[in-house]
């Protein structure tokens, strides 16, 4: 087994939707060169570190205009199409969302769905949490949104 750990954030900004784990849930948007999706984000970089293939920048710079407004989902399959041709395949993950504002509860059944079925895994396999920082710092003054993903591989 191997185990990868992946962090992203982004401020708020742009036009919206909000998207986490392929599910809109927020009108009010996030800056990013895709579509900002930070669990998205997160979890292809924890899949790539635990397959050691890099970060999602190496993959999908954000100075190639390819990947403006791409779908991070999409992106996010191609991450788990590269750790199975590296010989991997997921067993489990678990997300941590880190938001003032913005509530994880009333999608979160939708996200670990998006996310079970983009990994190939059962629902059981996949956690989502939320938290705040209580005030603290550019999340706490609700800025932004962050994730934060630990994700188990195994040898195919």
């Amino acid at each position: 087994m191997r185990v990868g750990w992946g962090f992203d954030a982004h401020r708020f900004g742009g036009t919206g939707p909000l998207w986490l784990a392929g599910v809109v849930v927020s009108e009010k948007g996030l800056e990013g060169t895709s579509d900002a999706d930070v669990l998205a984000h997160a979890l292809a970089d924890a899949l790539l570190g635990a397959a050691a293939l890099g970060d999602l920048g190496v993959l999908f710079p954000s100075s190639d205009s390819r990947w403006v407004d791409a779908d991070s989902m999409d992106l996010l399959d191609q991450v788990v199409a590269a750790v199975a041709g590296a010989g991997f395949q997921p067993v489990q993950v678990d997300a941590t969302v880190i938001a003032e504002t913005v509530r994880v509860s009333p999608h979160r059944d939708d996200m670990r769905a998006r996310l079970a079925a983009s990994l190939g895994l059962p629902t059981s396999a996949v956690s989502v949490k939320a938290t705040t920082t209580d005030g603290l710092g550019f999340l706490g003054r609700d800025e932004g949104v962050a994730a934060m993903v630990v994700a188990v591989i195994e040898p195919v």
